[in-house]
């Protein structure tokens, strides 16, 4: 609470640029600084609170269903209860899979109730990986919407395990249907006896990776993380009754999932739950539905960028955008052509112990640490040394900090509660995952910091950068490539909508060579995107292979499947894409063939 006091006396101080900024910094600050105050208050009591005052509001709407702040509240006691019934305790899991919709949110604030730890299973994955989320999580029972049944039983098939379906909906099965057993429960609030013991430290959900270098891991969510999450954006994004957020990202991820329900019911306002997102739908529904808050990926509003002017366009209520990973080149371009009034970029990671806030809305910025809140951000960026891939140490064994916009590794400090010991970093259900992520001895003897994964710079003014991930940075010609910056540089040029850029190896050379893999309209010419590229990058930066799909992959959280275009390299016999190469004495990409394939990797056309 000092902080916050003093905090508030630097914003009497005469005008500067960033006094708008403090006082989003300030509602964040006072809306976390009382989590501490009482353990047991977790996101269910929190929310329980807030129906008190806006019981009959809506506060999710979504194709299947739409539900009041009280028919929320009720349909959680009743899956509350049914846990009961089922005789799960305090720590059991229950693994949840479901498509986007109200009843998704309702299920796991019900079962956090008492205490049930819920795994958020991803509704995309193939088998194999869906039975090995399954079977981490060590769950006794699975809730499956009817739609995903089937995926279910053949991971449980295939792994032998022993948990019991529960399917939610109608459907030609012989599984207890969950949702009939719920009519049976009461709705009313969970009577003394039968609540469990619940604190922030306990945990509440199991959030997965995406899985794209190996199996998913399973990222823990303690209910304080959950809560400081919540409160935290609820501040900086003043969301109030008012409000309405439309959410199209996945509810099995924790922006989706977490972020942006929470944040604004815990407000009072209203979130739009779509089941996928959609560009030829995506203005009607902003306007039909009266949204003013919308939650983003960067690669939305590419898409959003991209497609022709809609008359819908013009008529949104939008007052902010919140989300991470919009580059600089479709910021101004999204916030100009959009009217948005103002742009709330964020960087995390769910197994993250820090995270950063561009406030301000500096274009292309992930975030800034005021100094009046510096002591809550103990991260740091670190030398980093490409060619043994691993931070850099002096000759006292320590880590060297990173010069203004010089790129680094960014960490962040590992610390212990003074109240009940609980550390900051949750890190993965599996404890050899979470050791790979530490730093140790990194500034003093026996520290102990968070590998962030993530290469970043950061200004002279205190802004951070994204650069790019550790492993899709690459080596060609001696230099250190950065994946994103190149991406960039080419989105930019007329015609490209989408792009991918990667290092594949060639037999012979050192490092790996650039490619990126491009989706293209009419506009598009390769002569132009030569001359573009070399005005841009540097020689050893600029791509030397191109591969022009009509569409890219993404994942589920619209990140382009880099490993699997990495791993089919640029041979032109067994891509059905094509393939150009570039010649350092033309001034365009010309189309490969087997031919010339053949000549590269033998050594007979050097690159």
């Amino acid at each position: 609470m000092q902080n916050i006091n003093a905090f508030e006396a630097a914003l009497r101080l005469p005008f500067s640029p960033h006094r708008s900024a403090n006082k989003d910094w300030l509602r964040a600050l006072q809306k976390t600084a009382r989590i501490e105050d009482d353990p047991s208050r977790i996101l269910a009591v929190e929310f329980d609170d807030v129906v008190a005052t806006h019981g009959d509001a809506p506060a999710l709407i979504s194709q299947h269903e739409s539900y009041s702040f009280r028919y929320l509240m009720e349909r959680s006691n009743r899956y509350a209860r049914w846990a009961i019934e089922h005789d799960l305790q305090k720590g059991d899991v229950v693994c949840l899979m479901m498509g986007n919709r109200a009843e998704y949110v309702a299920i796991w604030l019900g079962l956090n109730r008492v205490g049930i730890v819920v795994a958020l299973l991803n509704t995309n994955l193939p088998v194999t990986s869906l039975a090995h989320c399954i079977t981490i999580s060590n769950a006794r029972h699975i809730i499956v919407a009817e739609e995903y049944r089937t995926a279910c039983e053949g991971a449980l098939a295939q792994e032998s395990l022993v948990a019991e379906i529960f399917v939610h909906g109608v459907g030609d099965h012989e599984f207890p249907r969950i949702d009939l057993e719920l009519a049976c429960l009461s709705a009313a609030p969970l009577a003394q006896y039968e609540r469990r013991d619940i604190n922030l430290s306990d945990r509440a959900l199991y959030i997965y990776t995406s899985g794209t270098t190996g199996l998913p891991k399973a990222a823990v969510l303690t209910n304080r993380r959950m809560m400081n999450w919540c409160l935290w954006f609820s501040g900086l994004m003043d969301a109030g009754p008012s409000d309405r957020m439309y959410n199209c990202l996945p509810l099995y991820h924790s922006i989706g999932g977490v972020v942006a329900v929470w944040a604004v019911l815990l407000g009072g306002g209203s979130v739009v739950i779509r089941e996928r997102f959609s560009t030829s739908s995506f203005w009607n529904d902003i306007v039909g539905f009266d949204c003013t808050l919308f939650q983003y990926i960067g690669e939305l509003c590419r898409y959003l960028v991209n497609t022709p002017p809609s008359t819908k366009e013009g008529e949104h209520r939008l007052r902010l955008c919140v989300g991470n990973g919009l580059r600089p080149d479709v910021w101004k371009s999204f916030e100009q052509r959009f009217a948005i009034p103002r742009i709330l970029e964020f960087y995390a990671a769910t197994e993250s112990n820090f995270s950063l806030y561009n406030v301000e809305g500096e274009p292309g910025a992930i975030g800034r640490v005021p100094s009046f809140i510096a002591h809550r951000f103990k991260m740091a960026i670190v030398k980093y040394d490409f060619e043994r891939e691993e931070t850099l140490r002096n000759d006292d064994g320590h880590c060297i900090r990173c010069e203004p916009d010089e790129v680094g590794e960014a960490i962040a400090k590992i610390e212990s509660n003074a109240r009940d010991g609980s550390v900051n970093f949750e890190g993965y259900l599996n404890r050899t995952d979470s050791e790979k992520k530490i730093l140790r001895d990194v500034f003093t003897l026996g520290d102990a910091w968070m590998r962030s994964g993530d290469l970043m710079r950061k200004d002279t003014r205190g802004f951070y950068y994204f650069v790019d991930r550790i492993g899709e940075t690459f080596r060609w010609k001696g230099e250190n490539v950065a994946t994103s910056e190149v991406a960039q540089a080419i989105s930019s040029c007329p015609g490209v909508i989408e792009v991918s850029v990667y290092g594949v190896e060639v037999a012979g050379y050192d490092g790996r060579a650039g490619m990126a893999a491009l989706a293209v309209d009419e506009r598009f010419d390769l002569a132009t995107l030569r001359r573009h590229i070399d005005e841009r990058l540097p020689y050893y930066a600029r791509p030397l292979f191109l591969r022009i799909s009509e569409n890219l992959e993404i994942t589920e959280t619209f990140k382009h499947k880099k490993h699997k275009l990495a791993a089919q390299g640029f041979d032109p016999r067994t891509i059905g894409d094509a393939i150009y190469c570039v010649e350092p004495r033309q001034d365009t990409y010309f189309r490969m063939d087997g031919g010339l394939y053949q000549r590269i990797v033998a050594g007979a056309f050097r690159l």
